[in-house]
């Protein structure tokens, strides 16, 4: 799971950024016709308790400046005047005692395209999101607004500024309400997906060309989740770094953490200290894991470049005789790994297993981007930043609230998280994710699975599905992608690549980040796919200024082709590569 990009902007206050340069004979009309649009819609909405909590027309002009903590999009492209809606449906108390309700986001072009766009959530979601159409992992760096898409984004069925109950683990609280779990994992999709299209087509007065989502992480899953269990909904899903199998890998982020705390020195009364995460391995140390990945597989793609581009190839066979030339015979001194920390991330890495060894989630590739900043948050924290392990604060209170059954009752203190996570076991309570128990009629990997191979009905549609995945994602393994892609291909006698294309990408980190060329447009080649049927092998991926190669490109291939170098060239070019099995 990823935290998800918030930007807290009120509607008065983006109002206020828009410059009224749109002529006003022009705005005027739009601006009536918005100001009209909860009557509009009356009697034409799929759920008949929706209602409209506003409708403001905004200007042409500026997008809101990106969130310094979250995706970084053009705010540059100025948006087009708009109709900004805020709408709410199935408001209901829930079995817990709380309020819920669907909460959506939709902004409709004045001069709009003809197309729709559902933009993912994240994380535990809970937050109504800014329907700009921008997202990390999907290539929407334009927002999808300034393109003239009309938008929508929605809060999954629970608001954290109402269902946040510190007593249940805060905002993972709404756990413990099986609808609220059902709209999470993939109910409210549908609901919201109607509610757009009857609002769109009501007020512009004519039917949609082509409708799309786009989401990374759990708005990966999300797209998949569409894609299996309502395949007429959209023409183009890009699903980027998906929890498909959400809750187990929550079961290897408490993998995870009882692998790396084991590093930590207990106190007199046995507690390991979560604070201390982040000094288990220095950026230093973490820079020899980093060096011998490179140097056990870099050049398998036929070329010394700093990424391994065929992470299916890179084994712990190859990494950890490398790792182990880096033993220290001494102290700490940020030259070498003690064994004890080389196990650990070797352990890490395989994934979590009962005592008789079988898998309860895939391994993770070995990668060049295995240490980087983004790979660190999650599985031990970053210390500098002061940031404890993602993998305690979120997946210590989603696995005991959200995806097993019964639920328990999770804490907000992430030392009371860690130590919910030191006492599961594997054997005994892993199975808890399949359970059902009254009033929990699906389990939680039955309700947020999104794994299957069977996209029969997706793909008679004609719909198209793409997938981006960085190969040193720290929280849903590409491993898993790759085995569910293999898993389709055979059921479709190796023709799956006419439905669904999916691009690993070296080094990158859980939607961005890490050594990669993790700048790509997976969301215009969609609909390139979708509209002009030019099927994408690749994607033009470029590596930004934070990476050791500010404007390096590289071809990202479909697996299961990787880029090649061609023996001649700039190796900082695109076009020196060539896709090749």
């Amino acid at each position: 799971m990823t935290l998800r990009a918030h930007y807290w902007l009120t509607a008065s206050a983006l109002a206020a950024l828009m410059a009224a340069s749109a002529p006003a004979s022009a705005a005027t009309p739009y601006s009536a016709r918005c100001a009209a649009f909860a009557k509009t819609l009356r009697g034409h909405w799929p759920d008949a308790s929706t209602r409209v909590t506003r409708a403001a027309f905004v200007e042409y002009g500026p997008a809101p400046k990106p969130d310094p903590r979250g995706f970084q999009y053009d705010a540059v492209t100025p948006l087009k005047a708009h109709c900004d809606i805020r709408a709410v449906m199935a408001e209901r108390k829930g079995v817990d005692g709380q309020s819920y309700a669907i909460k959506f986001h939709l902004r409709l072009p004045r001069d709009w395209n003809g197309r729709f766009l559902f933009q993912g959530g994240g994380g535990t979601n809970g937050d109504v999101g800014d329907a700009l159409g921008a997202a990390a992992g999907v290539g929407l760096v334009t927002p999808a607004l300034a393109q003239g898409y009309a938008v929508v984004s929605q809060d999954s069925g629970h608001d954290n500024a109402v269902n946040s109950d510190p007593a249940r683990g805060g905002a993972v609280a709404f756990g413990f309400d099986p609808e609220a779990r059902r709209n999470y994992a993939y109910a409210s999709l549908y609901a919201v997906t109607k509610a757009a299209k009857a609002a769109i087509t009501t007020f512009y007065g004519r039917a949609l060309r082509y409708s799309y989502f786009a989401g990374c992480s759990k708005g990966g899953q999300e797209g998949l989740a569409l894609a299996h269990r309502y395949p007429n909904a959209f023409n183009g899903i890009v699903a980027a770094a998906p929890g498909m199998s959400l809750p187990r890998a929550g079961l290897a982020q408490t993998w995870d953490t009882q692998t790396f705390a084991r590093l930590l020195q207990p106190d007199a009364s046995g507690v390991r200290p979560f604070g201390q995460f982040s000094s288990l391995y220095s950026p230093a140390e973490l820079g020899i894991v980093r060096r011998a990945v490179l140097k056990a597989c870099d050049g398998k793609d036929g070329l010394v470049d700093g990424l391994v581009m065929r992470a299916d190839q890179c084994t712990t066979a190859d990494v950890l005789p490398v790792l182990r030339a880096s033993t220290c015979t001494g102290d700490r001194n940020g030259q070498c790994l003690s064994r004890a920390q080389i196990d650990a991330l070797a352990q890490s890495l395989s994934g979590p297993r009962r005592r008789d060894g079988a898998p309860l989630y895939a391994s993770f590739p070995w990668d060049g981007g295995i240490g980087a900043p983004g790979w660190a948050v999650w599985k031990l924290g970053l210390a500098k930043e002061g940031v404890p392990p993602l993998n305690i604060l979120v997946g210590g209170s989603a696995l005991p609230t959200i995806f097993q059954t019964p639920p328990v009752l999770a804490s907000v203190d992430p030392q009371r998280l860690l130590q919910w996570q030191m006492a599961f076991d594997f054997d005994r309570d892993a199975d808890a994710i399949y359970r059902t128990a009254a009033p929990f009629t699906e389990s939680g990997w039955g309700m947020m699975s999104a794994r299957s191979p069977d996209i029969d009905a997706f793909r008679a549609a004609g719909g198209k599905l793409i997938v981006p995945h960085g190969a040193a994602d720290p929280v849903f393994s590409l491993n898993d992608t790759l085995q569910w892609y293999r898993e389709m291909d055979a059921r479709y006698h190796g023709a799956a690549a006419d439905t669904a294309r999916v691009f690993p990408v070296p080094g990158m980190n859980h939607c961005e980040g890490g050594p990669a060329t993790d700048h790509y447009d997976a969301f215009a080649a969609m609909v390139a796919w979708v509209e002009q049927g030019r099927a994408p092998d690749r994607l033009h991926g470029v590596a930004p200024a934070a990476s050791p190669w500010p404007g390096r490109t590289r071809p990202i291939c479909k697996y299961p082709e990787y880029a090649r170098y061609k023996g001649t060239g700039d190796i900082e070019r695109e076009d020196s590569f060539e896709c090749a099995r």
